[in-house]
């Protein structure tokens, strides 16, 4: 942070109660005066060449704008490459489960037993009335039914694609959208108020309707099951052919077809709605920009026309753009990945881009008109230069960490804002300093015209220097009327031992509240967060959270090795094994399926011993053409099983919470289990976040903070301050993310980058003001504190209101990635400007 030549230039106007002498410190300006002297040399060329500087970074800017022809326009993205850990176990139990059972959609389809996501259509239907099970209700489903299964959709060459082409198949027949209407319509006459849920024994075979009924009513128990009595809603799912990738285009442009007709909606599919909201955010980006224009001008406009900084400021946003032009220009021309999230970076960029305007500016009017252009060039950029470079140091180092973060999404918008953020500095210090230099080029040429003895145009003259825009000092410097407030007023009442008291209480409540909220806070991302609020995914979803979340992912139970299902013994340990799961709180234990069990009770019957090896791998096939559903489930061969399933039915994990507890508990029966065994789920992939999420903040968090430390170390000549910056960066992280559990903000990988911004942007604002206040030669603590808010102050503040102004355009945006980033990102100014301005100057009054 820059530092007035003559710190003690200027007289106290209200002097603070007197304090005991403030003890020296060490400094480490092994660095700070090599750059300091490097920068004044930057800037005495700067102003010596202004044009130079000025128009080498525009035409480098065009060069590399070039780079976005490559933006993806109607790319889909991958949510699950993105937004789900790399190399969680979930993939790695995938490729197993894809390596060892093999699925077949165009004969047996099965959706339990797929390894992966499979196409599909689903059509939630609600009753108005008590319940659904009506005829007449049941009659009008039907006929929606019938109407899904007759549309078709035709190919680019006019060749039409049917149904009953893409649907997933059992045998010859699609697989039933609901197996309850499904037997309905077969048979009408049939009494929807004897129908058992959540299994159903129709004729020897039994229908699995948990899943496809929600909001029920359940009577007398039927054995393990209960009389549905009433349901407020059913679910239809339309299962497309998936696994050959001819089928699965085809059954894509179905689905297109299907939500056109359905809903009129322009969105493909689930996911295809993140990337077109990219799309609609430029206008946001525009809007915020627009925003930024007004605000600058309005912070930086003076009366007095000569020193107006009005344009200075404007080019300032100029500059901010012009570096997220050339940063994203690179990072697409490289081939980095667009995601969704990257389209947050540019109100980042902005705000940080105009905070070291504001202390380039700030700098510049504390120089006196009397020096050439480039003398105030070179002092300038000699007091700014560890302010601005420590600044985006520590940015980019906090953004370049989160490449050590397991979610892609993550990964990517790291590189593209920590590459911009470098960007945004090279204009800073030449094309910006360049304008600013041309700027007092207008000064001199004002002051020229207005010393002119000419009085036709005297009234005007004096209009153009109105003085009440600023107030001189000693040496004829421009005292911002702000930094007479932080001087004059708000520093002597903040440094009075009441305000102190109320500081501190204020904190330890601040403290007391972020911390509950830290153990509050939900994780994961779920995916209708990834939609628009205005797309079809949402309604559907809150839909499902009413009515379908009893009942969780039927997930499966491998057993990985060889092992002697023959043995008694081994069947004991494996039967202990499933018990185990059963009598987890997660688990329903009536809802469990193992060939096994159907295997031991077809040998029992067929009086055939289980013991024996070889009577119990004859039997096998016979088996399976009886049972021909557990085809899948054996990875069999002449001579040994080599793997196999069974299955089990979790409740209860509605809650991103109970889908953590869940994962990890299932994996750890698994691992105690002394037979080798696994379990999987297609949604583990997406599950897997939960527990991944903390671990990965916690590391980003660490890692960048460490970094921050070091860097302050080596470039801040005063260690005590290095502590209390790191101090604060601890303090804000934990009140944002105490109070994204009382704004409704879960912990993910979307809050995780923002998390990343708070540390740099914390450390940002406590290192300006520690910083000037471990500096200052004044002899008691107190005016110390009030000589560091009259110096920086003020461009904190502005940096604060700036920030919130450009983020907050997205407060209205529809999806809630964006809204998330403004929260997060209003949080992190709030408290860290509270830091800045008003904890970390009252607590260094104590030490």
């Amino acid at each position: 942070p820059f530092q007035p030549t003559n710190s003690t230039r200027w007289p106290f106007h209200r002097h603070p109660p007197t304090e005991t002498v403030h003890r020296t410190r060490c400094h480490t300006n092994c660095l700070e005066k090599p750059l300091s002297r490097a920068f004044q040399r930057l800037g005495w060329c700067v102003g010596s060449h202004p044009w130079v500087f000025l128009l080498v970074p525009i035409l480098l800017t065009a060069a590399l704008g070039i780079g976005f022809i490559y933006l993806p326009k109607e790319e889909e993205e991958n949510l699950e490459e993105q937004y789900t850990p790399i190399g969680s176990p979930a993939k790695a139990e995938r490729r197993f489960v894809q390596a060892h059972f093999t699925t077949n959609d165009s004969y047996r389809f099965s959706s339990t037993r797929s390894s992966s996501e499979t196409n599909f259509a689903s059509i939630l239907v609600v009753s108005n009335t008590e319940t659904l099970l009506e005829s007449e209700i049941f009659e009008e489903v039907s006929k929606l039914d019938q109407a899904v299964q007759t549309l078709s959709v035709r190919k680019e060459n006019g060749a039409p694609i049917h149904y009953r082409e893409v649907c997933a198949k059992y045998r010859t027949f699609c697989v039933p959208s609901n197996p309850l209407l499904y037997v309905w319509q077969r048979n009408k006459s049939l009494d929807l108020k004897t129908f058992t849920f959540p299994m159903h024994n129709f004729k020897n075979h039994f229908i699995y309707l948990a899943g496809f009924f929600g909001g029920n009513t359940l009577g007398d128990a039927v054995g393990q099951n209960h009389l549905l009595l009433e349901t407020k809603a059913m679910r239809l799912l339309y299962y497309l052919k998936t696994e050959v990738k001819e089928d699965s285009e085809q059954s894509k442009e179905w689905l297109v077809h299907f939500l056109d007709e359905f809903y009129n909606l322009k969105e493909k599919f689930l996911t295809c709605c993140p990337i077109q909201e990219c799309y609609q955010l430029m206008e946001f980006q525009y809007g915020s920009y627009h925003r930024k224009f007004h605000d600058f001008s309005l912070q930086i406009y003076r009366f007095d026309c000569v020193r107006n900084k009005m344009w200075v400021a404007i080019f300032g946003v100029v500059s901010a753009a012009f570096a997220v032009v050339s940063g994203f220009g690179l990072m697409l021309y490289i081939g980095v990945p667009f995601v969704i999230i990257v389209a947050n970076s540019p109100f980042l960029i902005l705000g940080v881009g105009v905070d070291d305007m504001f202390i380039m500016i700030s700098a510049w009017q504390k120089t006196s008109l009397m020096d050439s252009i480039k003398e105030r060039m070179a002092s300038v950029y000699g007091k700014v230069a560890v302010s601005i470079t420590i600044t985006t140091i520590t940015n980019v180092l906090a953004f370049y960490t989160g490449i050590m973060s397991s979610f892609r999404s993550v990964q990517y918008f790291c590189i593209y804002t920590g590459t911009t953020l470098l960007f945004c500095y090279f204009y800073n210090i030449t094309c910006f300093g360049a304008f600013m230099a041309l700027d007092g080029k207008r000064e001199i040429l004002c002051l020229r015209w207005l010393k002119k003895p000419d009085q036709k145009y005297s009234s005007l003259k004096k209009a153009c220097c109105l003085p009440f825009s600023s107030v001189p000092d000693e040496q004829g410097t421009d005292i911002h009327p702000m930094n007479l407030f932080f001087r004059d007023y708000f520093g002597p009442i903040l440094t009075r031992t009441m305000s102190k008291f109320f500081v501190v209480v204020i904190y330890i409540l601040y403290i007391i509240s972020s911390i509950y909220g830290c153990f509050q806070v939900q994780e994961g991302l779920h995916l209708r967060n990834l939609a628009s609020d205005d797309s079809y995914i949402t309604p559907y979803f809150n839909v499902e959270e009413d009515y379908f979340s009893d009942y969780g992912p039927r997930v499966m139970i491998i057993i990985t090795e060889s092992i002697n299902y023959w043995d008694e013994d081994v069947r004991e340990k494996l039967e202990k094994c499933i018990e185990n799961f059963k009598e987890n709180d997660y688990v329903d234990r009536n809802l469990t399926e193992f060939w096994l069990h159907t295997y031991m009770d077809y040998m029992k019957r067929n009086g055939q011993e289980p013991n024996d090896k070889d009577t119990f791998m004859n039997s096998m096939s016979q088996f399976l053409r009886k049972f021909p559903v557990f085809t899948y489930d054996i990875n069999i061969t002449s001579n040994e099983i080599i793997s196999s399933r069974a299955f089990i039915q979790t409740v209860g994990v509605s809650s991103s919470t109970n889908k953590k507890i869940m994962l990890l508990q299932l994996r750890e029966t698994a691992e105690k289990c002394e037979i080798p065994l696994m379990v999987y789920n297609q949604a583990f992939i997406y599950f897997d976040q939960y527990a991944a999420i903390i671990e990965n903040t916690v590391r980003n968090i660490m890692v960048a903070s460490t970094a921050m430390f070091i860097v302050s170390l080596l470039l801040i000549p005063h260690p005590m301050c290095s502590l209390w910056v790191t101090f604060a960066i601890a303090s804000v992280i934990v009140g944002v993310t105490g109070f994204m559990a009382f704004w409704n903000v879960n912990l993910d990988s979307i809050s995780m980058i923002n998390l990343v911004i708070c540390i740099g942007f914390s450390f940002d604002f406590s290192a300006h003001i520690s910083y000037a206040f471990v500096s200052s030669t004044k002899t008691s603590v107190n005016q110390k504190s009030i000589e560091a808010l009259y110096l920086l102050g003020y461009p904190v503040l502005q940096s604060a209101i700036s920030t919130i102004i450009g983020v907050c355009v997205l407060a209205t945006a529809k999806a809630y990635i964006f809204r998330t980033f403004f929260k997060i990102m209003f949080l992190v100014m709030v408290f860290g400007a509270a830091h800045g301005l008003i904890f970390i100057p009252v607590f260094l009054t104590f030490f």
